[in-house]
């Protein structure tokens, strides 16, 4: 497979750091084509802007980065990383849970890359979303660091079920223009790693990236799917039985 994994910590020697060189070993072992895109270390610029889109006639912002896309007058930087995308099988965003989030510079990734026209469609064109679109047949993949322990990040743990916390990731960002998405990888207690901890942590990934081509994506409904009215809202009766909230969302088996 060729894989391209988009890494966003500041610390190299991060835990988040760590097991991206973890993964790159791995993959590169076993056969794999690997791309990085380390945003720090490049200066990702975070903010999009209308800079990103050369001489264009639109004004809409939304818009006008579809015309420029479809002109070939976006950015270099961002060209550069759409042709990796389109170039790989599988993506994997590397990256710490800050405030909930993304880091900023990996969320002004999504908001400079993911451009009108390329992963969405607005104003008339039509894109497919939801399972469909430019993406499809690729895979998807968080790594992400988590610095509380797992029970806090549970049913009724304070922080929310992890779960939903990445919906709007994964669902939102990778589902949206087509990928299947895999299951997290969730590093928790990220603050403090000791050797031994590590090594676990690093076997789990190891024995995650084997399963890379085979492991079953999330079960999301296709917007296309037939499951959801003119509205967009899911059919009654459609439901998995006691399911709610972002869970509607997931077929069951």
């Amino acid at each position: 497979m060729q894989v391209l994994i988009v890494y966003a910590h500041p610390e190299p020697d991060s835990l988040t750091g760590a097991l991206k060189d973890v993964a790159v070993r791995q993959l590169r072992a076993d056969g794999h084509e690997v791309v990085v895109s380390d945003l720090y270390a490049a200066g990702w610029k975070a903010s999009a802007d209308a800079a990103d889109f050369g001489e264009v006639a639109e004004r809409n912002f939304m818009l006008a980065s579809g015309e420029a896309y479809a002109a070939g007058t976006l950015a270099a930087d961002i060209r550069a990383e759409q042709e990796k995308l389109l170039w790989a099988d599988a993506v994997l965003l590397h990256f710490p849970l800050w405030w909930f989030s993304l880091p900023a510079i990996l969320k002004g990734w999504v908001d400079r890359v993911f451009t009108c026209g390329f992963a969405y469609g607005a104003g008339g064109t039509a894109i497919p979303r939801y399972g469909d679109g430019i993406l499809a047949g690729k895979r998807g993949m968080l790594v992400v660091a988590v610095g509380g322990r797992e029970p806090s990040y549970s049913e009724r743990g304070i922080n929310g079920p992890i779960d939903e916390l990445l919906f709007p990731i994964q669902h939102g960002i990778l589902y949206y223009p087509g990928m299947d998405v895999l299951p997290p990888f969730v590093a928790h207690g990220a603050i403090r790693v000791d050797d031994a901890r590590f090594a676990e942590l690093a076997g789990q990934l190891r024995r995650r990236l084997a399963e890379l081509e085979s492991a079953e994506p999330i079960r999301y409904r296709r917007q296309a799917g037939g499951d959801y009215d003119r509205g967009l809202r899911l059919e009654p009766g459609r439901e998995v039985p006691g399911t709610g909230g972002f869970g509607l969302h997931v077929r069951g088996r």
